[in-house]
């Protein structure tokens, strides 16, 4: 959520902001804006409710000169998503201005006290208070803006990624981050700037990532310098982008999100390879192989994440109790940093996040480490946060999502719990061989599994068109498949805006059958692996209240089939692996529903990709 751009160069700095916001439009916003430095010490803000586009139409007749600038996405957190909150803000003389995400969470005691020194806000932002701060501190202390900014930031509290320039010295941006992502670009005799690499690939390969309370200071013609809250300098860390240009575009589909339903076979694939080695029928993971002492005595696995990554983690408790037989919990991250915990030396903590920068998550994982646990992350994002603070971890390796709605980096995330699960019970002996060697070859099956369900995209297509009347939906699963319904409906009303929730299949007759009707559809995952008879009895229940069934069956079923109102018919495979191939039709489902209905697929309403706050 948020995005930053920046840029201080020998290019004018308008036509990359641009492109650059364009490309964080998927992080989620509601409104953007755009400073520009130019040699004569002009320093303009432009900012707009909305879209990029509807800041470019605003800007058409506006002087867009400059080799120095900032640019910003909102997404509301205090203050209504209007002009007036949009950033960067000014400072009370106009000499500043900023961008700015995260939350300064004691911004109303020092708002009162800047008032005090007769400082007036336009603004309801804890960003404008930000930014006041920083101008009162220097002209108070007669002091240089990286010192200001320095003695500013050791002020607040909270989370923060920022930029600052000043009018009177168009050579500098000074930006810094605190529990809020940040990279620096390193160009030929440029600098870039952004909240993750995305901006940045088109321009260079060399980046910077900052750490907690580090800032940077970006001037024309020098070295790249980093220093601490504290003025200690730090020597920056390069690292190698290793995403590609064509990572980040639709190319030939119409939503980024139908396409990155599309690459899961390859990315499944990737997600595999050098890891599930049929030749040797083992699985090699790096960070469990370094690790392995700490998993095999845990006592017990805790898992923290949020939404989508959840879960995922939900598929990974019944893999690891099944396998490898130790006790599994799976915590919301932003219940469980606040909820006192119990936690030892002798748990994993296992953290799952796509973009490796989930506020609450981040926090857990502080919590946890408190304790004294072993921490061991899960994300898609090299050089994350979470990639850096953890113990140890593994990638996903799908490459860059930019729909909103999580489909690869799901089913991602399956695959390497899966393997991890597998990995603690073969080293455990916990699992028979002959069931541990047909699990790991049928994982070898998945992308081929995947690209046969991905055939019956226009038939799903047709059937979806026939629900867009709907305003409630439900779906059930039994056993592995339950956290699959839970994914299923988080889909579809994260983008169709239709009410749906997801049911361990039994539970029906604990309340929600009260709900059903002939205007009710109601998804049931109904493979023949796991409880499939006990799934056609609560199905035989739905259809004896005229409940409308659209039903994920294994291919060649007839008894649910004959039952259902709408069915799609998936590969035969293992219980554990059902939950990644079942979800590509759910994924499908709700996409097309959402199209039939216009709703915009990629960046639904109030949504943000990387939930940075709170």
């Amino acid at each position: 959520m948020c995005g930053i751009v920046g840029y201080i160069g020998g290019r004018e700095a308008f036509p990359i902001l641009i492109k650059g916001l364009h490309r964080l439009e998927y992080r989620g916003y509601d409104s953007a804006g755009i400073a520009l430095l130019d040699d004569s010490n002009d320093l303009r803000v432009y900012k707009t409710k909305g879209k990029v586009s509807e800041l470019e139409q605003f800007a058409q007749d506006k002087n867009c000169s400059g080799s120095v600038g900032i640019a910003h996405t909102r997404w509301a957190t205090h203050g209504e998503p209007n002009k007036v909150n949009a950033h960067p803000h000014y400072s009370q003389s106009e000499e500043l201005a900023l961008i700015h995400n995260g939350i300064i969470e004691n911004y109303a005691v020092l708002k009162e006290q800047l008032i005090k020194e007769g400082y007036s806000f336009q603004s309801s932002t804890d960003t404008e208070v930000l930014i006041q701060l920083i101008e009162y501190i220097k002209k108070a202390h007669n002091i240089d803006l990286l010192k200001a900014v320095q003695i500013a930031l050791s002020q607040v509290i909270g989370a923060y990624a920022i930029a600052v320039v000043e009018r009177s010295n168009p050579d500098v941006i000074i930006a810094a981050r605190k529990s809020s992502p940040l990279v620096v670009g390193i160009g030929e005799d440029e600098f870039f700037l952004a909240s993750d690499a995305t901006p940045i690939i088109e321009y260079t390969k060399k980046v910077v990532y900052l750490e907690d309370e580090e800032i940077a200071v970006l001037e024309r013609g020098k070295d790249l310098v980093i220093k601490t809250i504290s003025d200690i300098e730090k020597t920056p860390e390069v690292k190698e982008l290793e995403i590609s240009l064509s990572e980040l575009e639709k190319g030939q589909y119409p939503h980024y999100m139908l396409k990155e339903i599309f690459e899961q076979t390859q990315t499944i694939q990737h997600c595999m390879s050098g890891r599930v080695n049929i030749d040797l029928n083992n699985i090699a993971l790096s960070g469990f192989i370094d690790n392995k002492e700490r998993f095999l005595n845990a006592k017990r696995i805790i898992f923290t994440a949020c939404g989508t990554s959840w879960h995922a983690a939900q598929i990974a408790k019944y893999a690891i109790e099944e396998f490898a037989r130790i006790p599994v919990e799976v915590e919301y991250s932003s219940e469980f940093r606040y909820r006192n915990p119990v936690i030892t030396a002798d748990d994993v903590v296992i953290a799952i996040s796509q973009s490796g920068e989930t506020a609450d998550t981040l926090a857990a994982i502080e919590l946890a480490k408190k304790h004294g646990a072993f921490i061991f992350g899960v994300c898609n994002v090299v050089g994350s946060s979470i990639a850096r603070l953890t113990h140890s971890g593994c990638y996903t390796h799908v490459g860059p999502e930019i729909g909103v709605a999580s489909t690869k980096a799901f089913t991602g995330q399956v695959s390497v719990l899966l393997m991890l699960a597998l990995a603690i019970a073969k080293e455990k002996g916990t699992i028979a061989e002959e069931k541990f060697l047909r699990i790991l070859h049928e994982m070898a099956h998945l992308p081929e599994h995947v690209e046969k369900v991905l055939f019956l995209n226009n038939e799903i297509e047709r059937y979806a068109q026939k629900f867009t009347y709907a305003s409630n939906c439900i779906y059930l699963g039994r056993g592995y498949s339950f956290p699959v319904a839970l994914e299923g409906a988080l889909k579809l009303k994260e983008i169709s805006y239709i009410h749906a929730e997801g049911y361990p299949a039994a539970e029906m007759k604990h309340g929600p059958i009260a709900l059903i009707s002939n205007e009710m559809p109601v998804v049931v995952i109904a493979t023949n692996t796991g409880m499939y008879d006990k799934v056609v009895s609560n199905i035989q229940e739905i259809k004896a209240r005229k409940g409308k069934i659209i039903a994920i069956v294994t291919e060649g079923d007839e008894t649910v089939k004959a039952m259902a109102d709408f069915c799609v018919e998936i590969p035969q495979t293992e219980e554990c692996l059902v939950p990644i191939v079942a979800s590509i039709p759910l994924q499908l489902f709700a996409y097309h529903i959402a199209v039939a209905k216009g709703c915009d697929v990629d960046q639904p309403r109030n949504l943000a990709k990387s939930v940075t706050v709170e």
